[in-house]
């Protein structure tokens, strides 16, 4: 019998129980509801990499969780890492079909952005902002912290895999940047990581239930207003930084029906940006 202290077990941090699989898959997985598996694993490199290999095996609606993710990847192949068990990193395997026409799927990783920031919500109590494209961002001490970010690619002949790392229980000194933040540093009532993911994969669930209704459009099933009103970005001064060494500096006015942000940048100009790094150079207007 393993030790319950022993280093390798998922008991060995009491403040960080392991999460249980047989309780979210009977939760979760109905009939009538779009997720259809559902597997923890207790590390991975990366739950998109692993989900994407398999992508045209598995029916839509699979969900890959890890407790710990050794290479976990961000935009542009950053790197993401936490504590085991610290946060909640998983990926879900989407296939839109031809129901919604594939220009429209740019607005997948917003509406996860939009769909996780109303599950915390109600399952932690905490109010999550969304950075453009991405990320999601907390309040730390009165200061805007990023606690996670959401990454899209696309899987097999017709899927597209959604990565979401969060921080949960991240602990001031083990943040891995100042600019970090977590759930639990931002005075969350919840860090049950049971009850956070079910909240979040059901809020997807709905989001995307009503995305591909609406066969994608965004102002039609309320997901473009949604993801504006939660939008931080939008009001700023911002710095885009684009693809090539480019970059270019500018209001953000509003994010556009194909998902890009638009930058206001002086004498009547508006620019949309459909990629790249955003970084606030002030405070929204109030």
């Amino acid at each position: 019998m393993t030790p319950p202290d022993a280093s390798d077990s998922r008991w060995s941090d009491l403040d960080r129980p392991p999460l249980n699989a047989t309780a979210l898959r009977r939760a979760l997985l109905r009939p009538d509801a779009l997720w259809t598996s559902l597997d923890v694993v207790t590390a991975t490199g990366s739950t998109n990499s692993d989900l994407a290999a398999k992508a045209d095996g598995l029916a839509e609606g699979a969900v890959l969780v890890a407790e710990e993710q050794t290479a976990g990847r961000g935009r542009l192949d950053r790197r993401w890492s936490a504590p085991a068990r610290s946060g909640l990193f998983f990926s879900v395997l989407l296939k839109p079909g031809a129901s919604v026409p594939v220009e429209r799927w740019g607005w997948l990783p917003l509406l996860t952005g939009v769909a996780v920031a109303g599950g915390l919500a109600r399952a932690a109590g905490v109010e999550t902002a969304l950075k453009w494209p991405n990320d999601l961002l907390v309040t730390v001490d009165g200061a805007e912290r990023k606690a996670g970010g959401i990454l899209a690619e696309r899987a097999g002949a017709d899927g597209v895999v959604v990565g979401i790392g969060l921080n949960v229980t991240l602990r001031a000194d083990e943040l891995p940047v100042p600019g970090a933040g977590s759930l639990a540093l931002a005075g969350a009532v919840s860090t049950d990581r049971d009850t956070l993911l079910r909240a979040v994969l059901r809020s997807i669930e709905e989001w995307y239930a009503s995305w591909r209704t609406a066969s994608g459009d965004p102002a039609a099933c309320g997901l473009h207003e949604a993801y504006a009103a939660a939008c931080a970005t939008l009001g700023r001064t911002v710095r885009a930084e684009l693809p090539g060494d480019r970059s270019v500096e500018g209001e953000a006015v509003a994010v556009d029906g194909d998902g890009r942000l638009v930058l206001a940048t002086g004498e009547g100009v508006q620019r949309p940006v459909g990629a790249g790094d955003i970084v606030h150079l002030r405070p929204a207007a109030s």
